[in-house]
This record gives C-alpha cells, structure tokens and sequence, in this order.
C-alpha cells in the first residue's frame, strides 16, 4: 500500500534551515500547525523550534499533545544543569502521525539515561544526540527538593557525568 503525504501549505510553513526538513505537521486552525522537523518541533505562538533534544517530555493524551521543554538552569563544565519548562499544550483535532513523530524523536535523541542519588535527593543524568553536534550532550535534571548549587551536591554529580561521559560515545561516530 502506499501512502499520500499530505503537504504542508506554504502559509504554514516555519522558516527552515539548510538540510532541515518537515516530517510530519498537523493543523491547530485553518491559520496555525504544529510542524515536526528532522531538527526540531514548531509550535505556534514561539519565536523559534525546539530541537529534540530540548524536549523533557511529550505526551499525547488523545486529542492533544503536552510538550514540556527543559530550561537551562547553569552551565558547568562537562554538563548543563535543566529543569522542566512551562509545559506547552496543543490541541490537534486531526494529529495524523505527528504524536508518534514527536514521542519517537524525543526518545531517540536519548543516548544515555541514569538516575543517580546525591546528597538531599537525586539527579538525573541523560546524554543526548543533538543534530549537527559531534558527540553527546549531557545534562543533569535533579528531583524536586535537590538543591544543585549545594557544594556536595554538584560534587556528587560532576563525578558520575565524568565517569559515564568517559565510557558511553555516541554509536552514530
């Protein structure tokens, strides 16, 4: 059986960088669309895409779809410090395949994930592909409650982001 791709109209069209290209979009009205890119994700209402790996969450409850984006807290050395943004929700009445687009691109930006304990709570670790970036990115999410400026805190995780950053390499290289 073959498939028709629909085609985005020009009017809804983000603007696109070289070698970026739509994969899969869906109409919010006659005049906005949610547009998945092999880079990102375009959601109306912001100024410019979220790449894939920016993306904490995605969730898809039947008739819209809950991006939550990861916001930067500091950058360290080896990792970025992220927390999770104001989730961003969008009502799609005809999604077509653009849920599964964006849950398969969040997942697979995804190298490496570890949750590890630290003083006062816990952090999470993840490494992760970002396009036209050699190698991986890794970034620590700490829980709610973790203070990640406590000394013995960002000690306990510089360690572990030292030790997986060592050992795990991107397959892709």
């Amino acid at each position: 059986m073959i498939f028709k791709r629909r085609r985005l109209p020009a009017e809804l069209q983000p603007l696109l960088v070289e070698d970026e290209r739509v994969v899969a979009w869906a109409r919010m009205t006659e005049h906005a669309a949610v547009v998945a890119t092999n880079l990102g994700l375009f959601l109306p209402g912001r100024r410019s895409r979220l790449g894939w790996h920016e993306i904490h969450k995605a969730v898809w409850t039947g008739r819209e779809l809950v991006v939550t984006p990861a916001t930067l807290v500091e950058q360290r050395q080896e990792y970025v410090v992220v927390a999770d943004g104001a989730p961003l929700t969008v009502t799609l009445p005809e999604p077509g395949e653009l849920p599964h687009v964006v849950r398969t691109r969040v997942t697979g930006s995804v190298s490496f994930s570890s949750h590890q304990p630290v003083p006062g709570g816990g952090v999470r670790v993840v490494a992760r592909k970002v396009p036209s970036m050699d190698g991986l990115r890794w970034a620590a999410r700490y829980d709610e409650g973790t203070d990640p400026f406590a000394p013995e805190v960002r000690e306990a995780t510089a360690q572990p982001v030292a030790s997986f950053a060592a050992t795990i390499h991107d397959p892709s290289l």
